[in-house]
């Protein structure tokens, strides 16, 4: 089942977002993409992301909190998106801007969130502590980020951040592991739209999306700064 859907998920989200760019075919995340593009005149890094959690699906118990919650919160899904450097305007229509990333590792915190494989499959374990670990690390991580940019009220900024708990992604697909956050920066995009805003990042300049991951690691994915686009400028 996997080696099947795996491929079919993962080529039906790149195909519906090269179609949306418009252009030929041109990951494995935002931070090696930006890198690629930057760094390669032209050059148009598509990324495929997709999750599945056959391999982690087995028969809940009441002794095993792991399980139980991993089975209640975590979902399949794939998405797809274009990074390239310098846009053709007037062809192609740059939804946000990536200025820059900051993946870290929060000391002390190896087991916080992690994957074990046991004799019945995946097990995923989360932490009771990952919210404090996260919330008691995420202001050093936008200080860094953020005040060599001359920013410092984090109000002024918007925010997409795993697995998207101000939005409606979570309640109506779950937690797709990293696909999540990308899925929630395009309901940004999409409800800045709708709006009529001035940007695609809820009408700010703005903006910082945050991931979480096993270690426990904060990605920009720690931070990953973006700058949101006006629709009529391209």
């Amino acid at each position: 089942m996997a080696a099947t859907l795996i491929p079919k998920l993962g080529k039906e989200a790149a195909t519906k977002a090269i179609k949306e760019w418009g252009q030929p075919k041109g990951g494995t995340i935002l931070r090696i993409a930006k890198d690629l593009a930057e760094n390669n005149k032209g050059a148009r890094v598509l990324i495929v992301c997709t999750e599945i959690t056959l391999v982690g699906f087995h028969c809940p118990t009441e002794t095993d909190v792991d399980v139980l919650v991993s089975h209640s919160l975590f979902v399949d899904g794939s998405t797809s998106l274009i990074v390239g450097a310098d846009p053709i305007l007037g062809v192609e229509k740059p939804i946000f801007e990536l200025v820059s990333t900051a993946p870290a590792l929060v000391p002390n915190s190896p087991r916080a969130i992690c994957g074990s494989i046991r004799e019945h499959g995946l097990t995923i374990h989360i932490g009771k502590e990952v919210p404090d670990l996260i919330s008691n690390h995420m202001e050093k991580r936008m200080i860094e980020v953020f005040h060599p940019l001359g920013i410092t009220d984090w109000n002024s900024i918007f925010w997409v951040a795993q697995p998207d708990g101000q939005r409606h992604v979570l309640a109506e697909y779950g937690n797709m592991l990293s696909v999540t956050v990308l899925f929630a920066l395009d309901e940004v995009r999409k409800k800045s739209t709708e709006d009529g805003l001035k940007t695609t990042g809820d009408g700010l300049e703005w903006g910082v999306l945050f991931g979480f991951g096993p270690g426990l690691t904060i990605e920009t994915l720690s931070s990953i700064v973006l700058t949101s686009l006006r629709g009529s400028s391209y």
